[in-house]
C-alpha cells in the first residue's frame, strides 16, 4: 500500500506533528506501507524533515491554488503508484482536486484536525463533499459533530483520536526556564504552547496573566509561551508592555521540539476559543504535568473537570485565573490529575492505536473498490 500525505501548511503546528508521528509509527509497525509526504518548499516542516528518517518531496507554493504543487501531486501519485492520497488541511484540498482534474488521481482521505465549522460558501461545500474524499478522519466527536453540519455523506466521517508516543521522549531544551529567567524555586511556571493564531486567542492568555499578577498581586507565577510569531504577535506585545507584564510573561517565539519544555512546567496552559485537540495535552499527560484548559473543541472528551485537569468556558479569563490559583493552593490534586491522566493515555491515546485505526480506515477505502 502507498500513501501520498499533503500538506500544504508552511508552519509547524499540531497538524505537522502529526503527520510526523503517524507516518514514524506507520514505517514502524507497518512496513508493508509505503509512505510518502508532499510538503511546502522552505516551509518549516520541509525543514523539520530533513532531519529525519520520513520519505518527503517538496513544491513551491507561493500563492494558495499553485499550479506548481498541483502538478507535483499528480507527478508523486504516477511515480510511486499511489493508492490514497492522505490529505492533511483545507489549502491542501483544493490542491488535491486541481490535480485531480489534470490526472484522475486515486482515492481521497481527508483528516479534520480543527472544530472550525466549514463555510457554507458553494465553492467550499464543493471541496469538502468532493466524491474521491472516501473518508473524513476527525480528531475528536465534536469535530466530527461540526463537520457533519456541511459533509452530505455522513457515513464519511469517523473519529479517530490522536495520540503521542511512549518512545524516544526527550526533555532536552536549548535552556532551562527557571535559570534563563532567574526563578526561584517557589515561582510556578505556567508554560502555554502554540503559534499566535486566532484560534490561541492569546488575549486571553495577557487578561489571565494580568488577573493573576496585578489584580490578585500574585507574584509567585511565571508564564512563557512558545511557539512561531505572526501579524497578531504585535499587539500581544504591546497589551504586554501596557500592563506592565514583561517580567512575569516571555514570548520565546518558534522552538524546536517545544513539547520538551513540558517536564519544566509545573503546569500546561490553554486558552484557545476554538480546538480539534491539541497534541499538547497528550504530552502534558505523558510528563505527568496538570493542564488548565478552557473547554473548546473537543477537550472535555479527554479532560474531565476536577477529575484530571481544570476547564473554564472560552474567554473567561477570571475563572481561568481562579483554576490556576486552586490548583497550587491544593497540590495534592495535581498528583491525582496527572496518574490518571497518563493512565488515559497508556489506555487509548498512543500513536500506535491511532495508526492502527488509521490503517483500518485506508483498507476500508481499498476493500470497498475505491
Amino acid at each position: 500500500m502507498n500513501i501520498l500525505h499533503v500538506s500544504a501548511v508552511k508552519n509547524w503546528g499540531g497538524g505537522e506533528g502529526h503527520i510526523e508521528s503517524l507516518c514514524l509509527e506507520l514505517n514502524k509497525s507497518y512496513p508493508e506501507i509505503n509512505s510518502i509526504i508532499l510538503c511546502v518548499k522552505n516551509g518549516l516542516f520541509h525543514k523539520k524533515l530533513e532531519n529525519s528518517e520520513l520519505k518527503f518531496h517538496t513544491a513551491s507554493l507561493k500563492i494558495n491554488l499553485d499550479i506548481r504543487f498541483a502538478i507535483k501531486i499528480g507527478q508523486l501519485c504516477k511515480r510511486y503508484e499511489i493508492d490514497i492520497i492522505h490529505i492533511h488541511d483545507p489549502s491542501a484540498i483544493a490542491l488535491t482536486i486541481i490535480a485531480d482534474k489534470l490526472y484522475n488521481l486515486p482515492p481521497f482521505i481527508f483528516s479534520k484536525k480543527t472544530s472550525f465549522p466549514i463555510k457554507k460558501k458553494k465553492l467550499t461545500l464543493y471541496k469538502y463533499n468532493y466524491p474521491k474524499i472516501k473518508k473524513f478522519i476527525c480528531v475528536s466527536n465534536e469535530t466530527k459533530r461540526i463537520a457533519a453540519e456541511s459533509i452530505i455523506n455522513k457515513e464519511k466521517l469517523m473519529t479517530i483520536y490522536d495520540g503521542t508516543s511512549l518512545e524516544n521522549k526527550s526533555s532536552t531544551t536549548p535552556f532551562l526556564i527557571r535559570k534563563k529567567y532567574e526563578l526561584d524555586s517557589y515561582t510556578k511556571v505556567i508554560g502555554v504552547i502554540g503559534n499566535h493564531i486566532k484560534a490561541k486567542h492569546y488575549e486571553t492568555l495577557i487578561q489571565v496573566v494580568d488577573t493573576i499578577i496585578n489584580k490578585k498581586n500574585r507574584k509567585d507565577f511565571f508564564f512563557i509561551q512558545i511557539g512561531n510569531f505572526t501579524d497578531r504577535t504585535e499587539n500581544l506585545v504591546k497589551s504586554i508592555e501596557e500592563l506592565k507584564l514583561n517580567n512575569h510573561i516571555k514570548l520565546t517565539g518558534f522552538l524546536s521540539e517545544a513539547s520538551n519544555f513540558i517536564p519544566q512546567f509545573d503546569a500546561l496552559l490553554i486558552t484557545s476559543q476554538s480546538e480539534g485537540l491539541p497534541l499538547v495535552i497528550y504530552e502534558s499527560f505523558y510528563h505527568k504535568t496538570p493542564v488548565i484548559s478552557t473547554n473548546v473543541g473537543g477537550i472535555s472528551e479527554i479532560i474531565e473537570d476536577n477529575i484530571n485537569g481544570l476547564l473554564a468556558p472560552k474567554h473567561d479569563y477570571l475563572t481561568l485565573a481562579e483554576k490556576i490559583i486552586f490548583l497550587f493552593e491544593n497540590p495534592e490534586l495535581i498528583e491525582s490529575f496527572t496518574q490518571i491522566s497518563y493512565n488515559k493515555l497508556i489506555n487509548n491515546y498512543t500513536t500506535s492505536k491511532m495508526t492502527a485505526n488509521t490503517v483500518k480506515a485506508y483498507q476500508s477505502i481499498l476493500s470497498n473498490g475505491h
